[in-house]
């Protein structure tokens, strides 16, 4: 029903610093990838343009310009791939992220994706796109030192299994991690494995040492953590909580709750590190104006709109969106612009926004859905209008372009 920008970070700070070495020049000329005058000009190569964004956690729509660089057509030319590659992933990520959290409202919600996610960048973008969507954390302890972003980890089958018994991998763990006692259950029972917890929870209290919570990781979720929440109920541990994972995405989510499934937090990892339902967006950076000129694509199924646009967001009564409107840049409209000036002449308008600055702007943006758009399941498309100027600016140029 939406999707929520992000990337832009990433997509600036490369921006800033994107040059050619001395090595990859030598490379470029051994290959013959380039002439002498190419060469001369990726020596001292800097992007010296402007960007226009929508600022991450914003929620956009289909038809909607995120970005839009100004800048010498060599510079805007060689800079697409980059750009379209960090913007396109961490939007797919804080998109599906985002769904999840409208899925699981005031659950605990963690990104536990890294081992799946396609290489260590990618494990890495991930986990902040899903941060500034409303996860709460991310069991990728790279992304906390790059990110600052809370860092949640339980325990492994293999140290269970290492052990000769549960409980005696139980106890261990919760000795030397004394600060996060999160304990997995379910390398042989499930059941059996809580009953062993209960059973040390006395001599781990004597010792001034919380169990926070057990986790599930197989089997019927819905139906384990009502046994397990039973279990634990009737023997002194109400404050111990369920946190469960496995296979687990905003659908699986949804029925959980629905269930009625006691579950307090869940790692969510495989099918949202690659988006697993929707892995890609078919968004595009194409030329809309060359030389102070509007230029449009007219190919079948793939035409663009031209000249330098601005979306323009309405809000109802309530605060809801109300509907969109795609514009010419100088063009007037009621409502929010949302494409804001981020850079000039290459270098940065303000200093980078916080992660939390962010996550606030994507719970903003969350709150101000129509209902009908906060369902994890299809609703009617979202009004977005091509602007009569826009659209008039388009069939002139079909009438002037062979």
């Amino acid at each position: 029903n939406f999707l929520m920008a992000a990337g832009l970070e990433q997509l600036l700070d490369f921006l800033e610093t994107v040059s050619f070495s001395e090595r990859e020049l030598r490379w470029l000329e051994k290959e013959g990838h380039a002439d002498r005058q190419l060469l001369a000009y990726l020596q001292d190569f800097h992007f010296s343009g402007d960007v226009y964004a929508v600022p991450e956690g914003t929620v956009v729509f289909p038809d909607e310009p995120i970005v839009r660089v100004v800048a010498p057509l060599p510079q805007a030319q060689l800079i697409e791939s980059r750009l379209v590659n960090l913007i396109h992933f961490p939007t797919v990520v804080a998109s599906k992220a985002a769904r999840s959290v409208l899925a699981a409202p005031g659950r605990l919600l963690i990104d536990f994706g890294m081992r799946r996610a396609h290489g260590a960048e990618a494990a890495l973008l991930a986990a902040r796109s899903a941060y500034l969507a409303g996860f709460d954390g991310t069991a990728t302890i790279l992304a906390g030192q790059l990110f600052d972003i809370p860092v949640y980890g339980t325990m492994a089958h293999s140290f269970v299994q290492a052990h000769d018994s549960e409980e005696a991998a139980f106890e261990t763990f919760a000795r030397t991690h004394s600060g996060n006692v999160v304990l997995l259950v379910d390398t042989y029972d499930t059941i059996g494995g809580t009953r062993a917890v209960i059973d040390l929870l006395p001599k781990l209290r004597d010792a001034d040492i919380e169990v926070r919570a057990v986790r599930l990781d197989s089997g019927d979720l819905a139906a384990l953590s009502r046994e397990v929440r039973t279990l634990l109920d009737n023997n002194d541990a109400r404050d111990v909580r369920i946190f469960a994972s496995g296979g687990l995405n905003e659908y699986e989510l949804e029925r959980l709750l629905a269930a009625g499934a006691p579950i307090d937090g869940f790692g969510v990892g495989t099918d949202l590190d690659v988006s697993s339902d929707a892995p890609y967006l078919d968004c595009a950076y194409k030329l809309q104006e060359y030389d102070e000129i509007p230029r449009r694509k007219r190919s079948t199924g793939k035409a663009t709109w031209p000249g330098r646009k601005q979306v323009f967001r309405c809000y109802d009564s309530d605060g809801k969106f109300g509907g969109d409107t795609v514009g010419i840049e100088s063009e007037n409209h009621d409502g929010e612009a949302l494409l804001l000036p981020a850079m000039r002449y290459g270098r940065r308008l303000q200093t980078a926004e916080s992660l939390q600055t962010i996550r606030a702007r994507a719970r903003r943006s969350l709150a101000a859905l129509p209902d009908a758009m906060r369902s994890i399941t299809k609703a009617a498309d979202y009004d977005v209008a091509i602007s009569g100027s826009v659209r008039k600016l388009a069939a002139d140029l079909d009438r002037l372009t062979p």
